[in-house]
């Protein structure tokens, strides 16, 4: 049977993970890490996608991304995995694939999903057991949405700018948020439909989600005829 497209819609919070071939290494060393993040960078302004979280483990990555296209988030992805492998295996001697597959990604509802998915976003190192909080792993936006540091990748998403009136409110707010952790239910949630495809969110998330793509966004979800409008070995959290 074929595999349905994947889901991607304009203006929505898509949620995506990328994961490394047989569960190998991605980046070596820090040069390896600094070269992903600019081309994260480059290609997410050429695509017109706000990137609002994100982090780089050893062997995956994720990103909590809004594309101003329904072909942002698709040529953002294609782009900057064919240039990081072509750069990755002329600097380590290799060939062949190095992620697994393409990679996964869904659309989750803003109002009930954005913030849970930027905790378990940053917080995935500490689940990995790489880093006792998020503010002591440095490759991701936590350290920029607590006012640690600036990241010139990240676009604050309203959401997180509505927690406060001030900078020093936000963060505040942010790393409240994110000293409570995700509940394992919305954890849980966050990977099932990330790695299935199908969209997150209430159902009438999902009704208003429907009218804007002809592909289901659910299991046993019809949609529009054509033409109208889990926590892996340590260092591999998910």
């Amino acid at each position: 049977m074929a595999r349905q497209p994947r889901l991607t819609v304009a203006a929505y919070p898509h949620h995506i993970i990328q994961r490394g071939n047989n569960r190998q290494l991605i980046v070596q060393d820090d040069a390896d890490r600094q070269f992903l993040l600019a081309l994260w960078q480059a290609q997410a302004q050429a695509c017109q996608v706000a990137v609002h979280a994100y982090v780089l483990m050893s062997n995956h990555f994720h990103l909590l991304a809004t594309p101003e296209t329904a072909q942002g988030v698709p040529r953002m992805m294609q782009a900057v995995g064919r240039s990081y492998v072509r750069y990755f295996n002329n600097r380590h001697g290799r060939s062949g694939t190095l992620w697994e597959g393409r990679y996964r990604s869904t659309l989750i509802e803003t109002e009930r999903y954005l913030l849970a998915c930027m905790v378990y976003i940053d917080l995935n190192p500490v689940r990995a057991g790489l880093a006792e909080a998020a503010a002591d792993y440095p490759w991701s936006s936590h350290r920029h949405n607590v006012g640690m540091s600036v990241d010139k990748l990240v676009t604050p998403h309203a959401l997180l700018w509505s927690l406060g009136n001030t900078p020093f409110a936000r963060e505040a707010a942010y790393r409240e948020l994110v000293r409570a952790g995700v509940a394992p239910s919305q954890q849980q949630a966050l990977t099932s439909a990330t790695l299935s495809g199908w969209a997150l969110g209430s159902e009438d998330f999902k009704r208003g989600l429907q009218d804007n793509t002809s592909r289901r966004i659910a299991p046993g979800q019809r949609g529009r005829p054509p033409g109208s409008a889990a926590t892996s070995p340590k260092g591999e959290s998910l």
